[in-house]
């Protein structure tokens, strides 16, 4: 009796003993953030990422990382000061913010933001007028092919900026965040900010929105510039497709910024022309994003498009440009069509140029407009006083 009792008291203590260990041991149950903070304030343990991956003109770019000047909240915000002198002769500049520093996709640091929806933004100009090219989520080692590749790049832009704090958002409904490691980026180019710039950035996070729906690829509306003016968000496109390679920059000088007699506007392009290195061609590719030749997913709905319109003129009047083109590029994305004209011979008047595109396929674009021609098919009264052609294009656009 006495052993049945003992038994029955142990039993007794054991019972709650073991509920509690259960309740001890039982995982936690947590909700997911409804944000993840890149820059909130100078030193804050919720900032996450790092501005370490400067990029084209690096030596064009100053940051202050704990400006005092206005910020957006609290005590300081992020000001960038983008001088354009061309420091590395690149043109553009810009700052990725990389988990660890400095990694463009050998490191494995790549945060899983699933289930945020978006990314929000600060921004505010010290004069207003400046203009980002685009800011971008993710993209790091993805055209490269790195060994930790970000699962998406997104990005959105141009930007004109004006004086005054305001609110910017990144569609992220429906992508893969499953591992980013490069959490934010702008990118500026010289081109359209040749005076430099001077801008702020504050409260820079994804959030979790469950409003936010995924965007389809929207058609865009005519006319859709290519090149308007040198300083105007309006352009759309790249200049970045220089062929045929690394030469290239040895045998073209281009210039989106000329005063010589533009057509409209204050500027046109300016492009001279002279085979030092041998290759017998040269021809460029406005793509979009910058150096994209189908790695990337950057294509334009333009199936409202009926044509694409230029102005060209050359300098002495004869230049033979053998191709005007739109589309064309093919590789893991691919345009959707490609329509061209040519040979054109130029006069020193300018002259429109159209390529017709009705009965295309519109519908998917990054390859917006290139040229191409070579040397052996200049005639001799073309060719400037250094042996090469110079020519003119203004007010490139689809309508």
């Amino acid at each position: 009796m006495k052993k049945l009792l003992v038994v029955l008291v142990a039993l007794a203590m054991a019972i709650p003993m073991a509920v509690m260990a259960q309740e001890e041991t039982a995982p936690a149950t947590t909700e997911k953030p409804k944000e993840f903070v890149v820059y909130a304030e100078k030193g804050s343990r919720a900032n996450h990422y790092i501005p370490s991956g400067w990029m084209g003109d690096t030596s064009d770019i100053k940051i202050n990382d704990q400006c005092a000047e206005n910020p957006h909240s609290g005590t300081t915000c992020l000001q960038f000061v983008y001088s354009a002198k061309r420091s590395q002769n690149q043109g553009w500049a810009g700052v990725t913010w990389q988990n660890p520093a400095q990694n463009w996709g050998s490191k494995k640091g790549g945060y899983d933001l699933t289930g945020m929806t978006k990314l929000t933004f600060w921004a505010r100009g010290a004069k207003g007028g400046e203009v980002i090219d685009k800011v971008k989520i993710g993209g790091i080692g993805i055209e490269s092919k790195k060994p930790y590749p970000d699962s998406v790049s997104v990005e959105i832009g141009p930007i004109e900026l004006t004086d005054q704090w305001k609110q910017y958002t990144v569609n992220l409904s429906g992508k893969d965040l499953s591992y980013i490691s490069g959490g934010f980026c702008w990118v500026m180019n010289a081109d359209v900010n040749p005076e430099g710039a001077t801008f702020y950035l504050d409260d820079i996070k994804f959030e979790a929105d469950p409003s936010m729906k995924p965007e389809g690829r929207k058609q865009e509306e005519m006319p859709l510039y290519v090149y308007a003016d040198s300083r105007t968000p309006r352009n759309h496109f790249i200049p970045s497709g220089w062929m045929p390679g690394p030469d290239t920059g040895k045998d073209v000088k281009f210039d989106t910024k000329s005063k010589d007699n533009p057509y409209l506007g204050e500027t046109c392009i300016k492009v001279q022309y002279k085979d030092n290195s041998g290759n017998g061609w040269v021809g460029i590719y406005w793509q979009n994003p910058a150096n994209n030749w189908g790695d990337i997913d950057g294509g334009y709905d333009l199936s409202k498009a009926t044509k694409l319109s230029f102005w060209a003129r050359g300098l002495k009047g004869g230049e033979n440009i053998q191709t005007f083109k739109v589309g064309g590029l093919i590789k893991e994305f691919a345009d959707s069509d490609t329509a061209e004209i040519g040979p054109v011979i130029l006069t020193k008047e300018w002259k429109q140029c159209t390529i017709d595109l009705q009965g295309k396929d519109m519908s998917y674009i990054f390859g917006g407009f290139c040229w191409s021609t070579n040397i052996e098919s200049q005639a001799p009264e073309a060719l400037d006083e250094n042996g090469g052609i110079t020519f003119y294009l203004d007010e490139i656009k689809y309508e």
